[in-house]
């Protein structure tokens, strides 16, 4: 009894030191994607849907990396570089892309502000 009992409590561990070693993967990351003085990296946030069944094909738990830029928004199209270079950077990193997609994550966000996201396709 006491070999499956150690067993579970090693599975255990290891996944919550996966977890923890993900979240600073993605936190060491993204403080990299940019210069500080053009963007600063502020966190991310786990959003499950819960109004939407798992069977369904609509994203359902997605991850917001989460960014400020210093002074004002830059325009449409430089906006739409900024996403793609954080979306590369993300999907660059297999290990962290497959530790996320392990996790159940199906989507991943950008955001610059409160107001708007873009996805990461």
């Amino acid at each position: 009894m006491r070999i499956p009992s150690f067993a579970v409590l090693c599975t255990l561990l290891t996944g919550a030191i996966s977890s923890q070693a993900q979240a600073g993967n993605l936190d060491v990351l993204m403080q990299q994607v940019f210069p500080t003085a053009e963007a600063t990296y502020i966190g991310y946030e786990s959003i499950e849907r819960e109004d939407i069944p798992a069977s369904a094909d609509v994203d359902r738990k997605y991850l917001v990396v989460d960014f400020r830029f210093k002074g004002t928004l830059p325009s449409t199209q430089q906006l739409q570089a900024k996403v793609h270079k954080v979306c590369m950077t993300l999907f660059r990193d297999r290990q962290l892309m497959q530790s996320l997609s392990n996790s159940g994550y199906d989507m991943v966000s950008v955001a610059f502000d409160r107001q708007s996201q873009f996805d990461c396709l």
